[in-house]
């Protein structure tokens, strides 16, 4: 295990499963402490005890990201005795399935949920995060988006607006944070290939999200994880603000 990140630590929202697990794996590979953090206990656990049997050093936090003292506490497990927080990896979020509803007919409390997860547990996320950064004097932080960060989705009304408003607080606090040496990025992640991606849908529908993708396939979360550890690592040093597409094509169309 090489340690190219020896000495560093990283929270990580939603690091029991997916995007999230992945990217604890990897960023733990390279030397860095994480902490996990999620609202299901034992996909966390999961995902500490995969990172012990790899030798690397990890564990985990119960948080609801919209509830504001919550992530508190988890910023505060996440520094720790190590006294700082170098990254931030806010991958906590829901998509809302596949109930497609024009905007007018979008249910109410579907929009609400995906503001209140996906947009507002970003927001607190990155707000308990930078504070800490900005304290030490460094840090990344990425967010992960979607390709409906950056390109509408019919009958996605609040996912999208939620993924959209991701884009603009990562751009905003690029803004602020950089002349206190702290990186926000975020990735606009195509579909990936996890657990519950296929988990209700029909294969007819799994074979139209899959050519709605250039590449002809979906991604691997190990995919996805490598653009987070480039986003950290000093290899990114002069990048900041981005919504960085990781999504075989999808958004160039």
């Amino acid at each position: 295990m090489t340690q190219r990140f020896e000495g560093t630590t990283a929270l990580i929202t939603g690091g029991g499963t997916g995007i999230g697990r992945q990217s604890a794996l990897a960023l733990a590979a390279l030397g860095c402490t994480v902490t996990v953090a999620g609202r299901t206990v034992a996909t966390l656990k999961d995902t500490v005890e995969a990172i012990a049997e790899t030798g690397g050093a990890a564990r985990y936090v119960e948080c609801d990201v919209t509830d504001e003292q919550s992530v508190a506490n988890a910023v505060q497990v996440a520094i720790g005795d190590f006294g700082r927080l170098d990254f931030g990896i806010n991958s906590a979020g829901v998509s809302g399935g596949d109930n497609l509803r024009k905007t007018a007919d979008y249910p109410t409390e579907m929009f609400d949920r995906m503001i209140a997860i996906d947009l507002r547990g970003t927001f607190l996320s990155m707000k308990y995060e930078l504070r800490q950064m900005q304290a030490q004097g460094f840090g990344s932080v990425v967010n992960i988006g979607s390709g409906a960060s950056v390109v509408g989705v019919p009958g996605f009304a609040g996912y999208t607006a939620a993924k959209h408003g991701v884009i603009g607080l990562t751009r905003t606090a690029a803004l602020d944070y950089g002349p206190d040496g702290i990186r926000v990025n975020s990735i606009a992640a195509g579909l990936v290939n996890t657990p519950l991606i296929a988990a209700g849908r029909s294969p007819e529908t799994m074979a139209a999200r899959i050519a709605a993708h250039p590449l002809g396939r979906i991604a691997d979360p190990q995919e996805i994880a490598d653009a987070v550890v480039w986003l950290c690592s000093a290899q990114s040093s002069f990048v900041t603000g981005v919504a960085l597409p990781v999504d075989g094509g999808y958004t160039a169309r």
